[in-house]
């Protein structure tokens, strides 16, 4: 069986992208998401495309039980997961603390932080038993910097900042790499999610300047996978040429 990547958040954006070229470069996929449609229409056109071997789950990786019960239905062969792409994540809102909505946190929280453990535990263990493996985590510019309005979003990416660091260490005796990807503005639903459904107010985000492309983020992962063995990219942050911080961007 040709090496195996799991990607959660496969439905839209960098998980997307990040299904091409693992698909391109021969991996067969095991596709996590929330849309059962997307994920049926992004199978076929993998295996018709590439021709490698995709297997789809439907979860929330806020479901901790969902999350456990779903990737324990694979068969023995799809556990040999070669590379872990913790990808779903996102943002909600832009309120100053004193005005946060709770929900948004527990939604930012739960995904961001938990999610990703949920899917780790389970995943890391077959690695474990595997003998090696390979875990990307999707940070952001917001895990190294704090901005206005950005407070429980900036410190859920800061928490991924964090875990990187602890799953290294953790994971050092087993042979499994760990490696931290940062980007800055990516043209993705990101903002449309944000700003729940806002197509308008999400647009401007990327007004006068050329953002990156779930593709650039999704190559820029692969670089890191295809290292030699004795080689591990620790982390990585990603910007448009245009973005010098989180906060400061040159608009035409």
């Amino acid at each position: 069986m040709s090496k195996i990547a799991l990607i959660t958040g496969a439905t839209a954006g960098i998980g997307e992208a990040c299904a091409h070229v693992f698909a391109r470069e021969g991996y067969d996929l095991v596709l996590t998401g929330r849309r059962a449609d997307r994920l049926e229409k992004l199978s076929e056109q993998l295996t018709r495309a590439y021709h490698v071997k995709v297997v789809t789950s439907v979860f929330d990786v806020r479901d901790r039980q969902d999350v456990i019960s779903k990737l324990e239905e694979l068969s023995p062969e799809w556990r040999k997961v070669n590379v872990l792409i913790n990808n779903a994540g996102l943002s909600q809102g832009l309120d100053p603390i004193q005005n946060g909505n709770y929900d948004d946190w527990e939604t930012m929280i739960d995904t961001n932080i938990k999610g990703l453990l949920y899917v780790t535990r389970v995943v890391s263990n077959w690695m474990i038993g595997n003998g090696s493996g390979h875990i990307v985590n999707l940070g952001s510019i917001a895990g190294k910097e704090v901005y206005a309005n950005g407070n429980v979003y900036c410190a859920s990416k800061h928490a991924v900042d964090a875990l990187n660091k602890g799953m290294r260490i953790d994971l050092l005796p087993y042979g499994i790499k760990v490696t931290g990807v940062n980007p800055g503005a990516v043209e993705t639903e990101f903002s449309q999610v944000r700003f729940k459904g806002d197509k308008a107010r999400a647009s401007k985000v990327y007004e006068g300047f050329e953002p990156l492309a779930a593709m650039d983020i999704a190559e820029t992962i692969w670089f890191a996978v295809s290292r030699p063995a004795h080689v591990n990219i620790n982390e990585l942050t990603v910007m448009p040429a245009a973005q010098a911080t989180a906060t400061n961007i040159f608009r035409k």
